[in-house]
């Protein structure tokens, strides 16, 4: 008898305790939307954090909870986009693709104005007197922007530039970021032309310190029939909402500083 009664008192309180475990488990549940598995699922699990999210993973609960858009993610192709958008009971604005497009033709041919001996870095060099080039706004050449895509969309090529794969290039902006330079923007892959400089030197000190300079001449401005260019601070820029990729103001440029994408890339 003296055995049973702790026994039954032991029993009546695991009993108890079972209970409340069981209340308690409900109650603090932490309920997962069923959506989440098939979107994780849906994306292409490259966990670049493009997005801004935290991978693939935090990205699909991002767009749950309606922090992130579908668009956000830079990897996805637009049918799986599509699937999501269905997912999530919703229907998906199609908007055009942005490519990386690099705003220096210099490399090798800008001249230098001191020989660095430094870590082969873009941004520790530029904390040198801005870097090693005689155009203060010229690329550096060491391809931090190479090392920093996630998608092998851009090389450097035998001329010390950095050329963009835009078949490859996802739009995610993290060159545009690494650049100290800033010679990094997007822009619509539907617009083939670019300025491939960003000097706002004068017109003789540009073509001092690089044959590939922009020497603010305005003949591109003069002859693009959409009047989509303008010189602004010594630098031709494109207004993408006018251009028609044309191409003339291609041809009238001296310096062959403003160039056009062809059709295969």
């Amino acid at each position: 008898m003296e055995i049973l009664i702790p026994v039954l008192i032991l029993g009546v309180l695991g009993f108890l305790f079972g209970v409340g475990l069981s209340i308690a488990s409900r109650k603090f549940a932490v309920k997962t939307d069923h959506r989440l598995e098939t979107i994780v699922g849906l994306l292409p699990g490259a966990n670049c954090g493009a997005c801004g999210g935290a991978g693939c993973f935090g990205f699909a609960e991002a767009i749950l909870s309606g922090k992130m858009s579908v668009d956000a993610c830079k990897v996805a192709e637009e049918k799986v986009k599509e699937k999501i958008a269905e997912v999530l009971g919703e229907k998906l604005e199609k908007k055009v693709k942005l490519v990386a497009t690099f705003h220096c033709g210099g490399g090798n041919k800008a001249k230098d104005k001191f020989l660095y001996k430094g870590e082969a870095d873009c941004v520790e060099a530029n904390l040198l007197f801005a870097g090693q080039k005689s155009c203060f706004y010229g690329c550096l050449g060491f391809g931090n922007c190479v090392k920093a895509c996630p998608f092998g969309a851009i090389k450097m090529s035998d001329e010390g530039i950095p050329v963009v794969d835009e078949a490859k290039c996802k739009g995610c902006n993290k060159c545009v970021l690494i650049c100290p330079k800033k010679l990094f923007t997007l822009r619509p892959v539907t617009h083939k032309i670019h300025v491939a400089c960003a000097s706002h030197d004068l017109g003789r000190e540009a073509a001092a310190a690089c044959p590939a300079g922009c020497i603010a001449c305005r003949k591109c401005e003069q002859i693009c029939p959409a009047d989509a260019i303008k010189l602004i601070n010594n630098l031709a820029v494109i207004d993408y909402k006018k251009c028609t990729s044309c191409g003339k103001c291609v041809e009238a440029c001296p310096r062959k500083c403003i160039k056009k994408v062809s059709d295969k890339g």
